[in-house]
């Protein structure tokens, strides 16, 4: 699973899951992109990768604003092809269906979807062009599953899937493979702070009866952007320790 000659950006690499893959990824020789919003996180994340493995490109922005994302990927391009995708960043507004306000069901759709969406429009072509690349959408359980509360989040992540599903019969011709992760419950910031009386049912459920930690993902990410996974795409496979199976 060397990486080695290939670039890869993450977002949402300042902390949890594209954190972890941003490690992995270094560790297997492939040059970073990091984005993330957060401006405390994402720089020492860049300070330590370029410490110890170099090749470290970081960038802090919101990556909901269309107009500066997409200026910033036509600069990117300009100084590297990328040729791995891992469309990482997230965040959640909890609400049931019927009380959620539209605009935050809106915002968690676009953080979720819309910027996989335009990030996938804007890099696929290339990655066409050089008859390879890898592309990981990060989904959810819930999206399977579907959650109480959860009506944005879990519509959201299963919306993934099926772009996914589209990106990777789009892409395929050309070499290029799409798939998705659906992670059960890891131990990324938010469900650190989790209630122990929400996480609890979860861990009971899961078959390894336990939480799963980032490099978990972040080492199925690597295996899914690496030669060893050339004939896998559309997919998705499941890391949930067996919760959601």
């Amino acid at each position: 699973m060397n990486l080695s000659g290939h670039t890869a950006l993450i977002t949402g690499a300042g902390q949890g899951i594209g954190r972890a893959c941003a490690e992995i990824f270094a560790e297997r020789g492939a040059r970073l992109i990091l984005l993330d919003k957060n401006r405390k996180t994402l720089p020492s994340v860049a300070e330590y990768l370029s410490s110890k493995w170099g090749n470290v490109i970081a960038r802090t922005i919101d990556l909901t604003h269309t107009e500066k994302l997409k200026n910033l990927i036509e600069e990117l391009k300009d100084r590297e092809s990328i040729d791995i995708l891992i469309n990482n960043a997230g965040f959640d507004r909890p609400g049931i269906t019927a009380k959620i306000d539209k605009k935050d069901f809106n915002a968690v759709m676009d953080i979720h979807v819309g910027v996989p969406f335009l990030l996938i429009k804007w890099l696929l072509p290339e990655m066409s062009s050089l008859r390879w690349g890898r592309i990981v959408n990060i989904s959810s359980v819930y999206g399977l599953l579907g959650a109480k509360g959860e009506a944005a989040y879990a519509t959201a992540k299963s919306a993934v899937l099926g772009l996914t599903k589209t990106a990777a019969r789009e892409g395929g011709p050309d070499g290029v493979t799409v798939n998705a992760i659906i992670p059960g419950l890891i131990r990324t910031p938010p469900i650190i702070k989790m209630p122990d009386k929400y996480k609890e049912p979860i861990i009971k459920d899961t078959m390894l009866g336990r939480i799963g930690e980032p490099y978990e993902i972040a080492k199925t990410a690597a295996f899914l952007a690496s030669d060893d996974a050339s004939f896998i795409t559309g997919t998705t496979i499941i890391v949930s320790g067996g919760w959601g199976v």
